[in-house]
């Protein structure tokens, strides 16, 4: 029997691209004669319709679309992911169709419900060994926890968090007793680094534990806006991985398979070794799908960036010019272009690849560099060097006097001046906000995306100002820290070609907001953002307390004690007040195993005690 999975890049409620893309993964079956085809969960209507799988109308559609999917299925067993809602009630559904004909509706029994997932506000979970019947079009279906038997090969299913259970609940443990020879395990599960290590482990240890061959299809691609997902197809049999397919790819589809003797035990392929990635591989990879992804499915025409010649803004930008690089390499030019929604560039095909990038790149990416009497020359010379590298147009204007009309205005108004002394966070600020108006008007001129550099260090403790640097449609960075960023760039700027990365890389990280002679650096502003991220992985990740915090990492001795409790207080204090700018900002993507977006990983209150007593417990 030849068995395949297919990943594909779908859309929230987007039927006709969704549809396309099963139909092509049909054909594609069937021109490389696969018996048993298995497609991602909830693959019809995408997985990220949030609380639209509570209005009746999208099941009702989802089902249509399927009904309608049916006749593509001659002589071929397909897989399909929807909704279905039964008896008032919504579930995660996998539909097994043979040859034109339902076999039976699987319901999953396990809703994801951390970290990211919140699929209990929409989704029932089924009860185990649990079967009823299933009405469509007159007819009665099977309909839940169902074992189907195909020419003697007996076939069940573990829908994405079914698998993730312990062994001793999970569907695999029960089929496992019936004899089962297939597991299906339709999935919609998120990238985050090192993640599909783990993968690996439970889909080739399942195909051991439980004496079966495990077929796993996941969803592909930045589906929704927050969540990438890398499109993994894996399949093991007995304890050996037989098949898989290449990650996070540009593709709409993306479907590999293996020819499984059930009778011998007996497979067509050698035993594969895992796809070992290492955390710089996999955040080039993620952030470079997720970003043409967010830009063709938000129908915008490329990316504008406020390029100030430092890390985080450095790292978007070759961030679009390693999207455009890796996109073409893998679609070609023009399917580069068509598939972007972008305009053609006449006689782009004849070029050589390089030249095909930076006729790209300039059309993609405009940068600009907006200086105060407070930037630097060294900054500039990055943020222009940098453009002119990767080929983004590049654009420097000043804003000084923007920023000196705000401030005789309000000198006015208050009749009394501002100083340094008592003005540092608004004469810091204004400077930032003067920067937006301009470059959201070149963002709607170009009908192109704001890039704001946020990173998850600066969301950690507010060191950033709202409706400033903040202001942007994405944040393609905001999932990972500075500390990782810095050393992110210097490992692109050797492993990706980015000569370009050689100026940012020798800078010291500034936000170039005070005056020169006051030597302003982020890390005097803030703490060693090692640091910084030792203690955010303890404090929000682990919800550790204050005390906690500092005792783990005074065993480390890494930090002088005082100093050590001093970050941590500050660390505190900052989270704690800055809660209303996580609430604001742009999206990012969901990268890392936890993130500070309160709409998807880490939520906290407004308003809050500011950790009063914990503080003053680590005081004492």
């Amino acid at each position: 029997m030849r068995i395949a999975g297919a990943a594909l890049n779908q859309t929230p409620l987007d039927w006709d691209n969704n549809i396309s893309n099963i139909i092509a993964a049909i054909n594609e079956a069937k021109d490389k004669k696969v018996d048993v085809l298995c497609l991602p969960e909830l693959c019809i209507t995408g997985y990220g319709c949030e609380d639209w799988f509570l209005s009746e109308w999208v099941a009702e559609t989802a089902l249509k679309n399927l009904i309608d999917l049916i006749p593509h299925t001659t002589n071929i067993v397909v897989s399909f992911g929807l909704p279905i809602r039964f008896n008032d009630l919504v579930y995660n559904c996998a539909c097994l169709v043979k040859n034109k004909e339902i076999l039976g509706i699987s319901a999953k029994q396990f809703l994801a419900n951390d970290g990211v997932h919140y699929e209990p506000r929409w989704f029932t979970p089924w009860q185990h060994s649990q079967i009823e019947n299933f009405k469509i079009e007159g007819k009665n279906y099977p309909f839940g926890d169902i074992l189907y038997n195909i020419d003697g090969i007996k076939i069940g299913y573990e829908i994405c968090e079914d698998a993730w259970r312990p062994d001793n609940v999970r569907p695999a443990s029960r089929l496992c007793k019936l004899n089962v020879d297939l597991i299906l395990n339709p999935s919609a599960s998120h990238f985050a680094f090192a993640k599909s290590d783990f993968r690996y482990n439970l889909i080739i240890g399942s195909s051991e534990k439980f004496n079966c061959t495990y077929l796993y299809a996941n969803l592909l691609g930045n589906e929704a806006g927050r969540m990438i997902f890398d499109g993994e197809v894996l399949i093991a049999r007995n304890g050996d991985l037989i098949q898989r397919n290449d990650r996070l790819s540009f593709k709409n589809l993306n479907l590999v398979y293996a020819d499984i003797d059930f009778s011998t035990g007996k497979v067509s392929e050698d035993p594969l070794q895992p796809d070992d990635r290492e955390k710089n591989f996999e955040f080039w990879e993620a952030v470079t799908l997720g970003l043409f992804d967010y830009m063709r499915k938000s129908h915008s025409k490329g990316f504008v960036l406020s390029l100030s010649g430092g890390a985080d803004s450095s790292a978007c930008a070759v961030m679009v010019s390693e999207m455009i690089k890796k996109g073409i390499k893998e679609l070609g030019v023009k399917e580069f272009l068509d598939k972007g929604g972008l305009s053609p560039i006449p006689g782009i095909e004849s070029e050589p690849y390089e030249s095909q990038i930076r006729l790209v790149t300039e059309k993609v990416l405009t940068c600009a560099y907006q200086s105060t009497k407070n930037s630097g020359r060294e900054t500039y010379e990055s943020a222009e060097k940098l453009a002119d590298s990767i080929g983004a147009r590049f654009y420097h204007w000043d804003v000084q006097d923007q920023v000196s009309g705000y401030i005789k205005t309000i000198e006015h108004v208050l009749a009394h001046p501002l100083s340094w002394e008592k003005h540092d966070i608004t004469l810091q600020n204004i400077q930032a906000r003067s920067r937006s108006p301009i470059i959201w008007m070149l963002a709607n001129i170009n009908n192109a995306l704001l890039i704001t550099t946020s990173n998850r260090s600066e969301g950690d403790v507010g060191y950033a100002t709202m409706d400033g640097d903040t202001s942007g449609s994405i944040a393609p960075i905001a999932g990972v820290d500075k500390h990782f960023i810095q050393q992110w760039l210097t490992w692109a700027e050797k492993n990706l070609d980015q000569p370009g990365l050689r100026f940012v890389n020798s800078l010291i990280p500034t936000a170039e907001l005070r005056p020169v002679e006051k030597t302003q650096t982020d890390e005097k502003d803030l703490m060693p953002y090692w640091l910084l991220a030792d203690i955010e992985k303890l404090a929000i990740k682990d919800k550790k307390s204050p005390l906690e915090v500092f005792n783990i990492l005074a065993k480390e001795n890494k930090t002088e004690p005082a100093l050590l409790r001093s970050y941590v207080d500050k660390f505190f204090k900052m989270w704690a007040r800055n809660q209303w700018k996580r609430e604001r900002l742009a999206p990012g993507f969901h990268l890392d195993e936890f993130n500070v977006d309160p709409k998807t990983w880490c939520r906290f209150p407004i308003l809050n005690s500011g950790f009063k007593n914990e503080l003053k417990k680590l005081k004492d």
